[in-house]
Order: C-alpha cells, then sequence, then structure tokens
C-alpha cells in the first residue's frame, strides 16, 4: 500500500519566508576559552543607518555597558550600514550566549529609542563563528578591520594594537592566545 501523506518528500517542510535564509536553530557547538569568536548580527530593513553620528555613539554606549561583563569581552567591532562584527572573547558556551543576549537587549533598547520606534530590531540570530587556527583567527581580524576602515572609519579604528586603556574604550585587549599573539608587535 502506498503513503499518502507524512515522511521525506520533494517540496515538503517550511518554506522560506524571505529571500534571505535564515539561522540555524540547531544547538551551537561548544566554546571552550581559548578561542575567539567572530559574530554577525544582521538588523532588519527598516532600522536605519548604523552608520550615522548618531547611530554609531549610540551603539558605541550600549557597547561599552556590555563590555566585559560575566565572562565576555568585546575585542573589536565594525558596524556597517545594516550589521555589525564582532570579535569576542568568552569564557564558555553559556557565557557567550548570555554576553550576546545582554550586548543585542543594550542595542535594541537604544536603536529603538533613538528611532522613536517599536519592534524587532534584529533580522534574525546572530551567526558566530569559532576562531579555532591562527590563520582563521589572521582572516577574520583582517575582514572586521579593513570592513571598518573601508565602509565606516571610526575612532577605534586601531589596527592590529590594543592601545586602549581608558574606561570610555567599548574594546579590552584580548586575553586569548590567538588575538593576542597576532597582536603583539612584529
Amino acid at each position: 500500500m502506498f503513503r499518502t501523506r507524512g515522511g521525506k518528500r520533494r517540496g515538503a517542510g517550511r518554506k522560506r519566508s524571505g529571500p534571505r535564509p535564515r539561522g540555524s536553530h540547531r544547538t551551537r557547538p561548544v566554546l571552550k576559552r581559548r578561542f575567539p569568536v567572530h559574530i554577525t548580527v544582521r538588523m532588519r530593513q527598516d532600522v536605519c543607518g548604523l552608520r550615522s553620528v548618531v547611530c554609531f555613539r549610540t551603539l558605541k554606549q550600549a557597547f561599552i555597558a556590555a563590555n566585559a561583563r560575566m565572562g565576555f569581552r568585546l575585542i573589536h567591532y565594525s558596524v556597517q550600514g545594516n550589521q555589525v562584527h564582532f570579535i569576542v572573547e568568552a569564557e564558555g558556551t553559556r557565557e557567550l550566549s548570555r554576553g550576546m543576549q545582554g550586548l543585542n537587549v543594550r542595542m535594541a533598547v537604544a536603536l529603538n529609542r533613538l528611532m522613536k520606534r517599536r519592534g524587532k530590531v534584529f533580522d534574525d540570530r546572530y551567526h558566530a563563528v569559532i576562531l579555532r587556527t591562527p590563520m582563521q583567527t589572521a582572516h577574520a581580524l583582517r575582514y572586521v578591520l579593513n570592513n571598518r576602515q573601508r565602509h565606516a572609519p571610526g575612532r577605534y579604528a586601531a589596527g592590529w594594537r590594543y592601545p586602549f586603556a581608558s574606561a570610555e574604550a567599548p574594546i579590552v585587549a584580548p586575553r586569548t592566545w590567538l588575538l593576542a599573539k597576532l597582536a603583539a608587535p612584529s
């Protein structure tokens, strides 16, 4: 007897809700404290350009408030028109998740207040890539730092060095070997 319902078949499953594929809801890989992470957060289309001076200042305050809290450290960031890239360190998977939740909430509240709007700010979940090798880390650093220089030169575009020891700097010096080794003077 032929089955007419259920099971794997062509065309089955939830259909796409937009032109971009959504982030997976699978369990994220386990993060060890020795590895940095490259994070991408994409904004919804109705959120204004993030590269404006006012938006950048607002986001910077959110970065300062969320940085170095409970095992989560923001090392680098790059603000584009509709997305933000981060290089972060976390003590583990749970700390990364909690740190990103706190950072995303701070960014969403600040941007909604600034734009006098309500509702969702982010297009989807954040995308995280664990940087496990020196080459992968160098490529991620180059990508994040060169994007900032090409699209939105900011006050904290310091290149590969970490001269910021003040409380008003939104980034901190790295602790992981991969980032500290790449930042060391040659």
